[in-house]
């Protein structure tokens, strides 16, 4: 955000240049990333914290110029009308707080005969430097200190508010409300509302209503200035997708006490500006109190966690300036009872306190010390097979990937049966959920890259899935592996497909998507590797499969269903794969072992047959796995056929054995022996031998 230095300079009476101002101001965390314009137009882009919606303003960030500085805070004015909490002024408008949770003070000024024109030259140039439009003078009122204290307010069109009384409450069932923006917008039950006797005004620490809104003919005004709950705020914001300079305050938390003064000056600015008189004092009600507890502070905790001695004078001299009230606590040793300011509500235990004296005591006046440590450090288990796998999944071409760990309701749903972790302040309704699987998010980048003219993709993730159990959350390291078609195909020779039917390039891709899976699976020792069709319904039957290793699931792939693609809006097929590491890092790493070449010739024989559709491959394989032929060193299909002069419900296949001897060269009639046995063995599973 932008904020004026001589605006800064307008509460602290400062000798360092803006340069040391920014640098300084930097060094106790309100960073300034650059300076623009010189003098009185020089601006700072500052980045702060989004915990610190205190110093998201003129005021907030010259309190902490004058606390590291030890110069005195110049008081903001509101005028005489800045009341104590609770005060209510003797006057006929009423306002009522119904929902005391999401609105614990409300506070608010009437204003007669003002005359809405442009605003004064200061203010306008002001608002201009921050990048503000200037609008009248009385939004610019409300605006220019939002901008200088940093609480938002609102001015409405007296004369246009019914029934004499504002109301702070849940909308109901079928109310609309027009916000200045332009749009109407149908409430929820959930939304928090001002509303006068008749109906919604506005929407709660976000956007004011079009139909109360300040105008040239306005003569009467009500200055509103309150304290919204951050999560009724932000989930209304999100719900209506509007993000506003009060929203994004009101979301971070607003400082309770501030209301009364921030509305004493707007309504001070739009009198000085546009004439009129107060009718009466503020209306100030208040629903409920925000009491904060004291925190003890011990001096022998800030000397063990900042290994550094400070004196109860450090501590006053650090800790006033920014507002916390500090009382020495009687006893042998030195410890206090800190009050906290109303606006600091990032500080909530000691170790807060002890971080306020660290950043204004100077970071770098501690001495550079190690943390104690005895022990040794223990490499993760997981991490050499973790490794292995990063590195196989990047030697086929596959390039990593990391997604949200946040999931909707539906993708949570939609993926897996576990029980889900809730988020108790989610950010939005698409990110409620920790992730209960990765296909989601891969799926998402998928989209992305696809959207974008970016067909050839093969991307994999090995992260954490959540799993709820009871009040507590279990982690479940998982991999998930995706390719496109177009990506699969682009690594087959021209005239290569092992499938000749009609879908042969499907069919192929799924068999080199399962190649490359069965090299991830194999860098682990195991004694068998099987698999079958059973796999969730997002996965395309007939094109899908699970992988068990000895017994044990430890994956599962295939291609994406397509009513599932399309309601992702993939623009082709893709194939996935999710690998339970957990199962597979219980594995140890399969040793390496190295045979040389042999040095004598290999013979080849093929064999064609005609098999009914459920014979698999994987059972054409074991029956010639159990004649146990020594020499025989591969057996792989060539070429698939369905359809055509071959019956419906089989299909045609042609295998390719492979014979070598490591010390000999083989006859001719033990090749033929052996042929004849996995002839005779591929009979007896139900082939027909083709001529």
């Amino acid at each position: 955000m932008k904020l004026s230095a001589q605006w800064i300079r307008d509460f602290v009476d400062l000798a360092v240049d803006d340069r040391r101002l920014a640098e300084d101001l930097t060094s106790i965390g309100a960073g300034v990333e650059g300076i623009f314009g010189d003098r009185t137009n020089a601006v700072f882009e500052m980045e702060i914290g989004t915990n610190r919606p205190d110093a998201m303003n003129h005021y907030g960030v010259a309190r902490e110029a004058s606390a590291f500085y030890g110069i005195p805070l110049k008081a903001l004015s509101p005028s005489k009308a800045a009341i104590e909490p609770g005060f209510e002024s003797k006057q006929d408008f009423e306002i009522l707080i119904e929902d005391a949770e999401g609105c614990a003070r409300y506070t608010a000024q009437v204003i007669r005969g003002v005359a809405i024109q442009p605003s004064p030259e200061k203010i306008a140039g002001r608002l201009a430097l921050v990048d503000q439009r200037a609008i009248n003078n009385a939004a610019d009122a409300s605006n220019y200190t939002l901008w200088e204290m940093g609480h938002p307010t609102h001015a409405f069109d007296l004369d246009l508010l019914a029934g004499g009384k504002i109301l702070v409450r849940r909308a109901r069932p079928g109310e609309t409300l027009r916000t200045l923006d332009g749009v109407d917008r149908k409430l929820s039950s959930e939304d928090l509302i001002i509303a006068d006797a008749e109906k919604p005004v506005a929407l709660a620490g976000v956007m004011g209503g079009f139909d109360s809104m300040i105008t040239d003919r306005t003569r009467n005004v009500l200055v509103e200035s309150a304290w919204f709950d951050p999560a009724a705020v932000r989930k209304s914001a999100r719900r209506h997708g509007l993000h506003t300079d009060a929203s994004h305050r009101f979301e971070r938390g607003a400082d309770y006490g501030a209301t009364p003064v921030a509305c004493s000056l707007v309504a001070r600015r739009i009198v000085e500006s546009g004439g009129g008189e107060l009718e009466g004092g503020p209306i100030d009600a208040v629903a409920r109190r925000l009491p904060q507890a004291p925190i003890v502070l011990r001096l022998s905790e800030v000397e063990r966690v900042l290994r550094a001695q400070l004196k109860t004078s450090d501590v006053l001299a650090i800790l006033k300036p920014l507002g916390f009230e500090v009382v020495p606590e009687p006893g042998s040793d030195a410890r206090f009872s800190v009050l906290v300011p109303s606006w600091r509500l990032d500080v909530h235990r000691e170790i807060d306190v002890i971080e306020e004296l660290a950043r204004l005591h100077g970071y770098d006046k501690f001495p550079n010390t190690l943390p104690a440590f005895s022990g040794a450090v223990r490499e993760d288990p997981r991490a050499a097979k973790q490794a292995r796998l990063r590195n196989s999944l990047l030697a086929l071409g596959y390039n990593e990937a990391l997604s949200l760990t946040f999931v909707s309701q539906a993708d949570a749903g939609g993926f897996s049966s576990t029980p889900v972790v809730e988020l108790h302040n989610p950010l939005s309704e698409e990110a409620s959920l920790m992730r209960s699987s990765l296909v989601p998010g891969m799926l998402d980048m998928l989209a992305y890259n696809l959207n974008r003219g970016t067909e050839i993709v093969r991307l994999f993730e090995i992260g954490d899935i959540y799993e709820a159990a009871g009040p507590a959350a279990r982690e479940h390291p998982r991999i998930c592996l995706a390719a496109t078609l177009r990506a699969l195909g682009y690594d087959l020779p021209s005239g290569a497909l092992l499938d000749k039917s009609r879908d042969g390039l499907g069919a192929d891709a799924f068999r080199l998507f399962k190649g490359d899976l069965e090299t991830l699976l194999t860098q682990f020792a195991h004694g068998s590797l099987a698999f079958d069709s059973e796999t969730p319904d997002y996965y395309a039957r007939g094109h899908s499969a699970k992988v068990s290793m000895d017994g044990e699931v430890v994956a599962q792939f295939g291609a994406l269903d397509a009513a599932t693609a399309a309601g992702r809006k993939l623009r082709q097929e893709v194939f996935m794969a999710e690998i339970f590491a957990d199962r597979l890092y219980s594995r140890p790493l399969r040793e390496i072992a190295y045979r040389p070449f042999a040095r004598f010739p290999a013979v080849e024989r093929d064999f064609s047959f005609l098999f009914a559709q459920e014979t698999t491959f994987a059972k054409i394989a074991a029956s010639v796995d159990r004649l146990r032929l020594e020499n025989l060193r591969s057996f792989q299909p060539v070429e698939v056929f369905r359809g055509g002069a071959v019956a419906s419900g089989k299909y045609s296949i042609l295998v390719r054995a492979r014979f070598q001897s490591f010390d000999r060269t083989l006859r001719e009639e033990e090749v033929n022996d052996w042929s004849v046995k996995i002839v005779e063995a591929l009979t007896g599973l139900g082939g027909a031998q083709r001529a």
